[in-house]
């Protein structure tokens, strides 16, 4: 059960990564207020949504603590920027401050995940 919960945790790395670099790589248009949310940050997202709750039910399975308030923190963080990516994904710009907004929700999403114990 181990190596499947670490496999789909490094699976959830690669959703973050996915979502922060998309992030990451329009911070130029970002101040130029040309971004837009790129198919890597809805399929991140996504990613990290299904990963997360696999995880979530795996852990659970295996009888080690989950931190429910946590979990629950990191899903809301985890919607609001889903949500703001599916619904603006067709746009051609996307006001600087939701795109900000995704970014420091992502952010936080990592801090939570790593720094809460």
């Amino acid at each position: 059960m181990d190596v499947l919960i670490h496999l789909f945790v490094a699976l959830h790395v690669v959703g973050i990564a996915a979502l922060l670099g998309g992030f990451l790589t329009q911070l130029k248009a970002m101040g130029r207020g040309d971004a837009r949310f790129v198919p890597a940050m809805l399929h991140g997202a996504l990613t990290m949504l299904v990963t997360g709750a696999v995880l979530v039910g795996l852990n659970q399975a295996d009888d080690h603590p989950v931190n429910n308030i946590k979990i629950g923190l990191k899903l809301a963080l985890l919607v609001v920027v889903l949500g703001l990516v599916y619904v603006k994904r067709d746009d051609e710009k996307v006001d600087r401050n939701l795109f900000g907004l995704v970014g420091l929700f992502t952010t936080a999403n990592i801090f939570i995940a790593v720094l809460w114990t």
